[in-house]
């Protein structure tokens, strides 16, 4: 199976700041260039750091109000520094966090699930930047057509993976959620097929509505379709997987 990678999902690079570069000037790149954030590049266009709408808007938070009376409670020293600060070193987020053009989108999802963080700078092997890849780019991924998801778990999972002939099981996909039908030749089987479906890019949920030969398990099941333990006759798998 193929997956999708960061470098083929990424934004390019088309913006960048330098540490020096002011707030105005970042505020109006994010206008002009309709981007929620910006990646801070060193002289070798290497990023440091990310300045996001949040940090920006940490300035508005931190003013004091009419007749002087603070809007907001007192901030932590570092939090303050970043209300004061009037450029990008020090309005960004640092260290920049970063991915490769060649990781995968799970990669990519659980970097920024770890971090908290709602985009990475992408960079090349000597570290510069190429582009940037947010969660909305990820998400792109659920936008792949029913039919393709069939295709490829029919064709890779399957054929070439598993070595079934393309009919022995149904593959039926609908709004990213699959449900597959059928009869296997083990019971142990069922649990692979899904997850190697579930691994399928743009596969939200896996149900297997599946029957199967030889129960090779050893697991005690009620019986399914009047059929008697040690007859070989198929039963159902459990269905909502996923």
């Amino acid at each position: 199976m193929r997956h999708r990678l960061v470098g083929e999902l990424m934004t390019p690079a088309a913006v960048s700041v330098q540490r020096g570069t002011t707030f105005k000037e970042i505020v109006r790149l994010l206008d002009e260039y309709d981007i929620t954030a910006v990646p801070v590049v060193d002289g070798e266009g290497r990023p440091v750091g990310v300045v996001s709408e949040a940090d920006l808007l940490r300035k508005q938070a931190g003013r004091t109000g009419a007749l002087g009376r603070l809007s907001a409670p007192r901030l932590p020293p570092v939090e303050q520094e970043k209300v004061d600060a009037g450029t990008a070193e020090g309005l960004m987020s640092s260290p920049a966090v970063c991915a490769r053009p060649g990781w995968t989108l799970v990669q990519a999802a659980r970097v920024m699930n770890r971090h908290r963080i709602k985009r990475l700078p992408v960079v090349d092997g000597t570290g510069r930047l190429l582009g940037i890849v947010s969660r909305g780019d990820l998400l792109q991924v659920f936008l792949r057509r029913d039919r393709a998801i069939t295709e490829e778990i029919v064709e890779d999972v399957l054929v070439r993976t598993l070595g079934l002939r393309p009919s022995a099981v149904g593959v039926e996909t609908t709004e990213g959620r699959v449900v597959l039908s059928g009869t296997v030749d083990r019971r142990s089987a069922v649990p692979v097929l899904v997850r190697l479906c579930q691994g399928v890019d743009g596969v939200v949920d896996v149900e297997p509505r599946l029957a199967w030969a030889v129960d090779d398990t050893g697991e005690e099941h009620a019986p399914s379709g009047g059929a008697s333990p040690g007859t070989g006759t198929g039963r159902r798998a459990g269905t909502g997987a996923g």
